[in-house]
């Protein structure tokens, strides 16, 4: 199997991410069609599974209106649940929530009703485990996620400790990271 790791496009960087429902800018989706057009010329994608927020869901939505492949959307390729966070203006989260970031938790320290990253890893692994044994007679599989979603699946695959502390892999706005299982 095959499996093609695809970062969304971009969103607005001014708010927070994780679970938040930003929409793509116009530069995220103009990212997504050059993708759809390359994995169209470059690639046989037999089935997209994306996360099921919107700027995930949009990007995978653009990609298939080249491909025209079975397309399913799922909880369990999102992104880390920044709890509070999520979708909240950049200043306003310093304001209520000084100094959180992702990279500044103890591996079990929660976001402010969110999860802690130990929490993010198990679900991501867990569900990545799901998603490739209940598709294992697909050959190419692309899986439209988010970026830390796919730095806990690239080091899972290479059997690297992860850590919130440091970036294993550094994937960029409709990037993809190709992988066999």
């Amino acid at each position: 199997m095959n499996i093609y790791l695809i970062r969304h496009g971009e969103d607005d960087s001014s708010f927070r991410g994780g679970w938040s429902n930003l929409c793509l800018t116009e530069n995220g989706i103009n990212q997504s069609k050059e993708l759809a057009k390359k994995l169209k010329n470059n690639y046989c994608i037999n089935k997209i599974i994306s996360s099921d927020l919107i700027r995930a869901k949009q990007t995978a939505n653009i990609i298939n209106s080249e491909l025209n492949v079975e397309i399913e959307y799922t909880d369990k390729l999102r992104e880390m649940n920044n709890g509070l966070l999520a979708g909240m203006k950049n200043d306003v989260a310093e304001r209520k929530f000084p100094g959180i970031y992702f990279n500044t938790l103890d591996m079990n320290e929660k976001f402010p009703g969110g999860e802690s990253p130990a929490e993010f890893y198990e679900r991501i692994v867990n569900g990545f485990n799901c998603i490739v044994n209940e598709n294992a007679n697909i050959d190419n599989l692309a899986l439209v996620t988010h970026g830390g979603v796919i730095g806990i699946i690239y080091a899972y695959i290479n059997g690297l400790e992860w850590s919130n502390k440091n970036k294993i892999i550094k994937v960029g706005c409709c990037e993809i990271i190709e992988i066999e299982r």
